[in-house]
């Protein structure tokens, strides 16, 4: 019987490879960065480790709009709120 792997992605913030289960999954979703938790939402996806940090370093480096194929560029508020918490 075969086993089952977890794939492994690449933090758009860090770089470094993880497996799906170490990282969220971000969309884009009218012009805004929406975290995709349970991986179900359409279209392309990025990978980003749920910590400030590597949102910051995805944020300074224009990565998501990068990963994300996008022409224009992309609300991270979402998605900040989700990482950093309601306070930021």
């Amino acid at each position: 019987m075969a086993e089952t792997s977890n794939p492994v992605r690449t933090c758009v913030g860090c770089r470094k490879k993880a497996t799906v289960n170490d990282l969220l999954r971000v969309v884009v979703v009218a012009g805004e960065l929406v975290p995709d938790p349970r991986r179900v939402l359409p279209g392309r996806g990025a990978s980003l480790h749920p910590t400030a940090e590597c949102l910051r370093a995805a944020e300074r480096r224009r990565a998501f709009q990068r990963a994300l194929r996008s022409s224009t560029p992309v609300e991270a508020g979402p998605l900040r709120e989700h990482v950093l918490g309601p306070s930021s």
